[in-house]
């Protein structure tokens, strides 16, 4: 089942953002001699041509693409011999080559991948956030889950607990809650909770679950709110906080039907975007691990990695599966635009040279650039491939 849900996740990835290219260069007049789902290592198993377009699947469908006429530039013997005057209504392919069109339709056709993407992630978020309600702001910070061997979980915080203040400060959002335990890391901080259930500073009557055991922490009463004193980390494990706790400020509600498609695109936007910004930050956060340390961060996975994440995601069901999808989108929107060299990100900074400088780059020194980003992204594949096997391997 992972392995079905998994090439169903690349295949729509790979599609969509194929499409993109292969959309934006029929409408920039460019001719599409390929649009491949698959990597041709071998004939294709499906192969059918239409107005002037090869459409193929090729066995091995890790992968796509789209070959546009003259995408590595056209020579002139590989033109129809016929005088330049009358090339226009002659040869059929005549201005259809990609290199033979504007900087700005070449960017277009770059640019097309990427946005696809993002549409893709927009689509992704908005469908959950349709199906879910859309995210509205309680004014109080709940605990959702509490982490195994945390700080929250030896202070005995339970799901449900509402955090109400911070050393006597009074918190109605996350951010406040994160930013706090984050600056007093390593220090005393006391914590003000209210409790429905199982709460020992409530009159006997009420707490019918019983009383909480004492830990080395300790906890005192303000009234029918709990005092717990805690230590949050200053090392947390990777995807954890200094406390330990899942927290949410917000509750999804449900809007009359015909609002919640724009609703739901509003807050798929917003997702998109929060996705992105971590994204970026990741990115920073490996790249300068790599130069200080040598060594890959935590919490960075590769093809491995991803698919156990695939895995955990198909037991949960469709729609952490299309949630995963969404994010996986936006990841692979941020790293095609980025200039890395072989990616469209590195192609569109040398339409920007052409742009400032009038002139084409040397195609030799743009190849050359081009197979060393690859081999670039190849290793650093290997090394995060080569962490997700040791954590596996690990446990």
């Amino acid at each position: 089942m992972t392995f079905l849900v998994f090439i169903l996740i690349l295949s729509v990835l790979v599609l969509v953002h194929e499409t993109g290219h292969f959309l934006a260069a029929k409408k920039a007049g460019i001719k599409v001699e390929e649009f491949a789902f698959g990597l041709p290592f071998t004939k294709p198993i499906l192969s059918k041509k239409k107005r002037g377009t090869i459409y193929s699947v090729y066995p091995l469908i890790f992968g796509g693409f789209v070959k546009l006429y003259g995408e590595d530039g056209l020579t002139e013997d590989q033109r129809p011999k016929i005088p330049p005057c009358r090339r226009a209504g002659k040869d059929p392919n005549y201005g259809r080559a990609y290199f033979e069109k504007s900087i700005f339709k070449r960017a277009s056709v770059l640019l097309a991948g990427v946005f696809m993407n993002l549409v893709l992630a927009i689509v992704c978020f908005s469908i959950l956030y349709f199906v879910w309600g859309i995210p509205t702001k309680t004014g109080k910070v709940i605990v959702e889950a509490v982490r195994e061997n945390s700080p929250a979980q030896a202070a005995e915080i339970k799901p449900n607990d509402w955090i109400v203040a911070v050393n006597g400060d009074f918190i109605n959002e996350g951010d406040q809650l994160i930013r706090i335990t984050q600056g007093m890391a390593g220090q005393k901080v006391k914590l003000e909770i209210s409790r429905r259930n199982d709460n020992p500073c409530k009159p006997p009557a009420d707490n019918v679950l019983g009383g909480m055991a004492t830990t080395e922490f300790g906890f005192n009463c303000n009234g029918e709110n709990l005092l717990i004193f805690l230590i949050p980390r200053e090392n947390p494990p990777a995807g954890e906080g200094p406390l330990g706790v899942i927290i949410t400020d917000s509750i999804f509600k449900k809007y009359p039907f015909y609002i919640m498609p724009f609703l739901g695109v509003r807050e798929g936007f917003k997702d998109s975007l929060g996705w992105g910004k971590m994204v970026l930050s990741s990115l920073g956060q490996m790249v300068y691990s790599l130069i200080t340390r040598g060594k890959v961060p935590e919490g960075i996975a590769g093809p491995i990695g991803i698919y156990q994440i695939t895995g955990e995601a198909a037991k949960a069901g469709w729609m952490a599966v299309l949630q995963l999808l969404g994010i996986i989108s936006v990841n692979l929107a941020i790293v095609n635009i980025l200039p890395i060299p072989a990616m469209d990100g590195g192609r569109l900074v040398f339409l920007g040279f052409e742009l400032v400088f009038k002139r084409k780059a040397p195609p030799k020194i743009e190849a050359a650039i081009n197979s060393v980003g690859l081999m670039i992204l190849l290793g650093l594949m290997f090394l995060i491939t080569v962490k997700d096997l040791l954590r596996l391997a690990g446990g």
